[in-house]
């Protein structure tokens, strides 16, 4: 049986969850909001809008974990013309009350923490819109088994580190991923493993290994 993960706090204050069964954090150790918005949002959301047309975007994530990639880039649609459609795969769904002990609400205000609680409480397989520009389908399945006729702009690949979910890091579904993308679309990851980015490359994607969050020195961005 899945035992809930415990809270972790970082080295920044901010706090994360801890896996004890397979050693591991959702987040960096050194700031779980600081790593997102720097992996996911600027060198995932931020560059693909600077480089491609068009404002109506989807996403794919592996990995909706504690749902922060999803919110913060919920965020990126509030007062301006982006739109999201926005799937994310999980295998084992955190309760909201855990991660409200998180305490993100201090960084995006208890007016927007309604949303994030939607996401969290919207039922699984199911299209959620959350606001008139975001909308959400939380998938209760493993990348594995996945599969999808829709192309995605973009791919957050936030799955625990290869050296926990190896089977989640070959190159078969590099492959898989690059065929559920366009011309153009984006890969990123936290994670910059010369293992990880040669796959990546066999799979096709032009890859770019670029400077990562606090306290990292690397990240992987993929291009189709």
């Amino acid at each position: 049986m899945f035992a809930l993960p415990t809270v972790f706090t970082n080295t920044d204050g901010s706090k994360t969850l801890f896996r004890e069964d397979i050693d591991e954090t959702y987040h960096s150790r050194h700031g779980a909001i600081a790593e997102s918005l720097h992996v996911f949002i600027k060198e995932g959301l931020h560059y693909f809008l600077a480089n491609q047309e068009g404002k109506n975007i989807r996403i794919l994530e592996i990995g909706f974990g504690t749902g922060l990639n999803a919110m913060l880039s919920y965020l990126e649609t509030v007062s301006t013309t982006i739109k999201i459609e926005y799937h994310s795969l999980e295998t084992i769904p955190l309760p909201y009350s855990l991660v409200q002990d998180l305490q993100y609400a201090t960084h995006w205000g208890n007016n927007e923490e309604q949303q994030f609680a939607t996401m969290h409480q919207c039922n699984w397989n199911e299209n959620i819109q959350v606001s008139e520009q975001f909308s959400l389908k939380k998938i209760k399945q493993s990348m594995l088994n996945f599969e999808s006729n829709e192309l995605y702009n973009l791919i957050y690949f936030d799955a625990f580190g290869p050296d926990k979910q190896a089977e989640l890091w070959q190159l078969e579904i590099f492959v898989k991923l690059y065929y559920m993308m366009p011309i153009g679309g984006v890969f990123v990851t936290y994670s910059s493993k010369g293992d990880v980015r040669r796959a990546l490359q066999t799979a096709g994607f032009k890859v770019e290994k670029i400077a990562g969050p606090p306290r990292k020195r690397h990240m992987l961005r993929a291009i189709k």
